[in-house]
């Protein structure tokens, strides 16, 4: 039984890479086929809002597909005939562009090339050539290749072979894009019918909201284009540089691009602006123009249309426009994104395909307590400490022991209790949590110092190693002896390392709320108090209990001694649901308590609500 598992899982790695590299096939050598079903599909997604307003307004299904391909159909044709006029154009004016830049570059040369050869060249003349030899080379006689004169009609074979490739590509791709929209219902119930007709529900809500989010991203995108197009147009155009349509219509179409397609325009038009003036200030301004306008669209514009990302990660961006561009071409990078973004929807709503979206998203693949002990394991402290900070910005530290620091000792738990973490981990976790609590609530030290200073406390857990460190700033009590009647709140620990984590942890959410917490461990219950001290300060009692355990046994004998030591205090229990899997004591209060507790954040509120309690009976 056991020899079956593996062969069957080198059975199906086999299957899995020979299924991968048959798709990889077909992409590259169908591409002449795929390629305007792709480029059909996308601009389908992207003209369904025209196609859904024509049939509202009382359009019938065949005219408002006609209607709508044939509006994309003359704007994608305007945007081509506005770019070659602007292209034949600028070709008049080659020959002086390219004087211009011969000038500028020669000046620029001159101005510090020249001055830094001149300076570090050796001041010698050059050896003279011998007389001789100029006496007997032979004047060279130039020789000059004519090309023979094309006639009209050979032109205009040229011209018409020259843009037959792309009038082919788009007559398929408006004529699939007319059956894709006019078959849209059909084709999606085959999908449901082939996909999902175990849970018709289910497959109908995710293809709806694929194909919404989609057309939304895609029309979202389109409009930002054009309006970074016309805001380029109109910037050019006050500053002066010719050609400027021509430089919007290229900044419009390749943003499309990936990262980099924005800034190829802006090079090109840069590019243009130096040789259109002798000086630089027109360059500088075109530069700083096209910088302005993207900055404006992509961290203000485009998060208020469809959020600050597209769901892709930026690494998934680069590799697929570097994936698809092999594979397709320019027209592959064009349609990356929107192929990755489609990969990336299915892996959310298909269950076969969520690989996809694990790796292509943004989305966090690890939970943040998952993360936390992948972290701790590593000893990535810096890394803990950002986000714990990130996560204090919008929620309270109660919040983050309940649901970071907490499940993730449950994981380091888990793996204790099967033995399959070492000494030397549990030593990386235990420090890593030491320096994430000392960093985000206790005073900054450097994390090197501590380390060293704390490296031959080994023995000791992290909630010993937290109090410890507090203790050096407030003393052995944790502050004054003296203090007014019934403003002392002391948190127990119920014996175990992690109660005494819990402990701390408690300890450091109330004081976070100007409250005088202190922690005292089980021994430390039968310790004699200074003389200076008023047992009258202590007010609020917490036993903490973090793992359902022996330790729980003991909770009705350590509340009758914390009685019998403080005047009537108000006595809490705070006993967590657990970290480890095993059956155990999991006595949730006990008889002598007021009120009790299952997480942080709930013991905060019990202190917070009883305050309020007091102070309106005063």
């Amino acid at each position: 039984m056991s020899d079956a598992v593996p062969a069957l899982s080198l059975r199906d790695r086999a299957v899995g890479i020979v299924a991968a590299g048959t798709i990889l096939a077909i992409l590259y050598f169908a591409r002449d086929v795929l390629i305007p079903i792709t480029l059909a599909v996308i601009l389908s997604l992207l003209i369904s809002p025209l196609v859904r307003a024509l049939r509202r307004v009382g359009a019938g299904a065949t005219a408002s597909v006609l209607v709508a391909v044939l509006v994309l159909a003359v704007s994608c044709g305007a945007v081509a005939a506005v770019i070659g006029v602007q292209m034949a154009r600028m070709a008049h004016s080659l020959p002086q562009y390219e004087t211009t830049l011969r000038l500028k570059f020669a000046k620029l040369n001159e101005s510090t090339i020249s001055r830094l050869a001149a300076l570090t060249a050796p001041s010698q003349p050059p050896p003279a050539a011998p007389a001789a030899l100029d006496q007997a080379t032979p004047a060279a006689v130039p020789v000059e290749i004519r090309q023979p004169q094309l006639s009209p009609l050979a032109v205009i074979e040229r011209v018409l072979a020259s843009l037959w490739v792309p009038i082919e590509t788009a007559g398929i791709v408006l004529v699939v894009l007319v059956f894709v929209l006019l078959e849209r219902e059909s084709v999606r119930d085959r999908f449901i019918r082939i996909a999902g007709a175990t849970d018709l529900r289910a497959t109908t809500f995710a293809l709806n909201d694929a194909g919404e989010r989609l057309s939304r991203f895609f029309v979202s995108q389109f409009a930002v284009n054009i309006g970074v197009g016309g805001a380029v147009w109109a910037g050019l155009a006050v500053i002066g540089l010719p050609h400027a349509t021509l430089c919007a219509a290229l900044a419009a179409v390749l943003r499309f691009v990936p990262y980099v397609g924005v800034w190829i325009a802006a090079l090109f038009a840069v590019a243009l602006a130096a040789a259109v003036e002798p000086g630089w200030s027109l360059t500088l301004v075109t530069a700083g123009l096209f910088a302005f306008v993207e900055i404006i669209a992509g961290q203000f514009i485009e998060p208020q249309l469809y959020g600050h990302t597209t769901g892709l990660s930026p690494l998934s961006v680069v590799v697929a426009a570097i994936f698809w561009s092999w594979l397709w071409g320019p027209i592959g990078l064009v349609v990356s994104t929107p192929l990755t973004l489609c990969l990336v929807v299915a892996g959310r709503h298909i269950k076969a395909l969520s690989l996809l979206d694990v790796l292509l998203g943004d989305s966090q693949a690890l939970t943040m307590p998952e993360r936390f002990y992948q972290r701790a394991l590593s000893a990535e402290s810096y890394e803990l400490i950002a986000n714990a900070r990130s996560f204090l910005k919008h929620d309270s530290l109660a919040a983050y022991c309940d649901l970071v620091l907490m499940p993730a000792l449950r994981l380091a738990a888990f793996d204790l209790e099967r033995g399959t973490i070492t000494h030397g981990q549990q030593l990386k976790v235990r420090q890593t949590i030491v320096d994430v609590i000392e960093s985000i609530d206790g005073p900054r030290r450097r994390l090197t110092r501590r380390r060293d200073a704390l490296s031959v406390l080994d023995h000791m857990s992290a909630g010993r190693q937290l109090r410890q460190q507090r203790e050096e700033l407030t003393g052995l009590w944790q502050g004054p002896l003296v203090v007014p009647a019934g403003s002392v709140i002391i948190c127990v620990s119920m014996g175990s390392m992690l109660d005494d984590l819990g402990a701390e942890l408690l300890v450091r959410i109330l004081r976070s709320r100007k409250l005088d917490a202190r922690h005292m461990s089980a021994e430390d219950v039968h310790r004699d108090l200074p003389a200076e001290a008023s047992s009258g300060g202590v007010a609020l009692l917490y036993l903490v209990s973090v793992v359902p355990g022996e330790e729980r046994k003991a909770a009705e004998s350590i509340a009758a001694a914390l009685l019998g030591r403080f005047a009537s205090p108000y006595l809490v229990t705070l006993f967590l649901p657990g970290l480890v899997l095993r059956p155990g004591p999991t006595i949730d209060t006990i008889r002598s308590a007021d009120r009790s507790a299952t997480s942080f954040s709930e013991a905060l509120q019990v202190c917070l609500d009883w305050l309020q309690e007091r102070s309106k009976s005063r």
